[in-house]
């Protein structure tokens, strides 16, 4: 038992050490990939395009849209919306199905170290980093490096990769609604095509703007 404990100790400060070399650096250093970017360039043999820009490149309307669409008590929030898990967890046990209910930092632990395959297992890991990313990293470099590697099509990650890919122009000159037809196609990116929206897609667009007129630009952080 006792050298039991002795492996377990190890196991358990190894894997704070590794969490810890993979996440406290982003406060200062931009991840030069994500897993998302190697699993479509490995597994899928698609070109990356990502272009990682500085916040200032990147238009606060983009900022603003993904939080109304995705997360809107991002600033509030210590990495989970309790509010919106018991809301989901209410909507399956009426008999819908059971949709995500992730922040803005959970996608982004998703995106930087895991997989996209929902399981119990990435759950509890994604948890794991969303925990040590609220800890170490500030709401506004969360937000930052979020946007910097969203996949918003096949091999297109980032706000810079996606506004030029889809309205060939750089990510500091997107307009409210070119935002919001991006922020509108996250969930599905490589089906929803913000250049040619459906009836779907628009209808979201919409919605998105229109809560974003309800939040109003204070609420990025």
């Amino acid at each position: 038992m006792k050298r039991l404990r002795k492996w377990l100790f190890r196991i358990v400060l190894g894997v704070v050490l590794l969490t810890a070399l993979l996440v406290i650096p982003l406060r200062w250093v931009d991840p030069p990939t994500s897993a998302f970017m190697l699993r479509d360039g490995l597994l899928h043999q698609r070109t990356i395009d990502h272009r990682p820009v500085p916040p200032e490149r990147i238009s606060p309307h983009l900022a603003l849209a993904v939080i109304a669409a995705e997360d809107q008590n991002f600033p509030n929030h210590w990495g989970f919306d309790t509010r919106e898990i018991r809301r989901a967890l209410e909507d399956y046990r009426q008999g819908s199905g059971l949709r995500g209910a992730s922040t803005i930092s959970q996608q982004l632990a998703k995106n930087l170290y895991l997989w996209p395959k929902q399981s119990w297992v990435r759950k509890g890991l994604e948890s794991w980093f969303t925990v040590w990313l609220e800890l170490f990293l500030p709401k506004r470099r969360i937000l930052q490096i979020y946007l910097n590697i969203v996949e918003l099509d096949g091999g297109v990650f980032g706000a810079e990769a996606g506004a030029r890919h889809y309205f060939d122009i750089g990510a500091a000159e997107l307009t409210p609604a070119q935002a919001a037809l991006l922020a509108a196609a996250l969930p599905a990116p490589k089906r929803l095509n913000p250049v040619a929206p459906d009836a779907f897609l628009k209808q979201r667009q919409q919605w998105i703007l229109e809560q974003m007129r309800n939040l109003g630009p204070g609420w990025v952080p």
